[in-house]
């Protein structure tokens, strides 16, 4: 499945990844990974023509355990179901995945506490500008 216009616009990082699979014999898996500001998307095929697997950023905790061995540099995601997914990708300064899927983590929750913050600032706004109309409605 292709990515819709808008949001290739938004593409933080693109390249090759590797996944450790969740079966038995937790082979590394090969994956195209595309990063934007919400999410990490998984493809299984370089053209992206497969469907994607999404790793939204509302369900990301952290990026844990980065360990460099070899030609590797390897690191787990950490869901906030306490779900861990382990990736790795070649040590070098052009396709740090953990660093970049880090800072796009950094402004996703930054982004979310001052939305939330503001979401609170208006509700607050309004409940006091109710309690203020009510007294003066009693008032004589």
């Amino acid at each position: 499945m292709k990515m819709p216009v808008a949001d290739e616009s938004q593409v933080l990082k693109e390249g090759e990844i590797e996944k450790r699979s969740d079966n038995f014999l937790q082979l590394w898996k090969k994956k195209t990974g595309v990063l934007t500001k919400d999410c990490l998307s998984l493809f299984t095929d370089s053209q992206k023509k497969s469907k994607s697997k999404d790793l939204k950023f509302q369900s990301i905790k952290k990026v844990d355990c980065v360990e460099r061995t070899g030609k590797y540099v390897y690191f787990t995601v950490v869901t906030t179901e306490n779900k861990e997914i382990d990736f790795r990708c070649l040590d070098e300064s052009s396709s740090c995945w953990n660093a970049a899927i880090t800072m796009a983590l950094i402004d996703f929750q930054n982004r979310k506490a001052i939305q939330d913050f503001k979401s609170r600032q208006e509700s607050e706004v309004a409940t006091s500008q109710g309690k203020q109309e009510r007294q003066l409605a009693r008032s004589p």
